[in-house]
């Protein structure tokens, strides 16, 4: 391991390489030692202004999406990710990341493809044999369902209304990209909890979408058991119009995330996430 002196002593060195050659790929290292630092602020700058020179070179996405990962963009990670694997397939770095980002939406399959690809291409990095093992222990232990395949699983499904009275919805997803239009957060009842949507006419169909998805997640459950798949992680489907993304942030609520179709169904997963993260929160104070 390198002291941390000696680590400053290379950001000197490689910043005055860079300086006298802006053309220089020292640009990849001393960004790379600069995030380490968890000096973020001058990492990106030295990943933007190489990503400039060498828009084509998958290590510099890479950099950026780990940088922009650090800083807690993990949309705009995994964008970049995305673009470095359009490079180059088999960029170890790029699946790393991008498994995470899949492990962190709650996708262990996508997220396991991923990290066998980048175990497969490099088997010594250590890093990707670690997190394929984490993977595959986390889906290991997965429930495969209480075994009661009868009647409508009550047992399971049965969960009491939410006490909303006095909560502001309208804060819900403050801050959130879509956060009034194109996310809802509803409950087993189809009543909606926070958030809105639109329909391309734009007209307000977020109450009336929340009545229609009364239900799904308990079929889902339901369908997932008598399949023997075990419980139910998420639900994403395309149409011409747009992407949809759905996730139980609680056994008694239901999250629906609408993009548009340029959105890749991975960077939905991680917006899906981060929203579900935010509705646990804001129904964790309604306790």
């Amino acid at each position: 391991m390198r002291s941390g002196g000696a680590m400053t002593d290379d950001i000197r060195v490689m910043t005055a390489q860079l300086a006298a050659d802006p053309a220089s790929m020292v640009f990849l290292p001393l960004g790379e030692a600069l995030r380490q630092r968890g000096q973020l602020e001058a990492a990106e700058k030295v990943a933007v202004s190489g990503l400039g020179r060498y828009p084509e070179s998958a290590d510099a996405h890479d950099l950026y999406a780990r940088i922009l990962g650090d800083g807690g963009q993990l949309e705009q990670a995994f964008d970049e990710w995305d673009i470095a694997l359009r490079l180059d397939p088999e960029h170890v770095g790029a699946h790393k990341g991008i498994g995470f980002l899949y492990f962190v939406a709650g996708d262990l399959e996508r997220a396991l493809s991923h990290l066998e690809t980048a175990a497969r291409t490099l088997p010594e990095d250590a890093g990707a044999q670690a997190a394929l093992a984490r993977v595959k222990e986390t889906l290991a232990r997965q429930p495969t369902g209480n075994g009661d395949l009868s009647g409508d699983g009550a047992g399971v499904l049965d969960v009491p209304p939410l006490d909303v009275d006095g909560a502001d919805p309208a804060r819900l997803f403050a801050g959130l990209e879509g956060a009034e239009d194109g996310l809802i957060l509803l409950d087993t009842r189809g009543l909606r909890l926070g958030g809105g949507l639109t329909s391309p006419d734009g007209t307000e169909v977020a109450d009336a979408v929340s009545a229609h998805l009364a239900g799904v997640s308990q079929e889902a459950g339901r369908t997932a058991r008598l399949l023997g798949l075990g419980s139910w992680i998420s639900l994403a489907a395309e149409s011409p119009d747009g992407h949809l993304f759905m996730v139980a942030p609680t056994t008694e609520t239901l999250l629906l995330v609408v993009r548009e179709r340029s959105v890749p169904l991975g960077r939905l997963a991680v917006v899906t996430e981060r929203a579900a993260t935010v509705a646990r929160s804001w129904l964790e104070g309604l306790r």
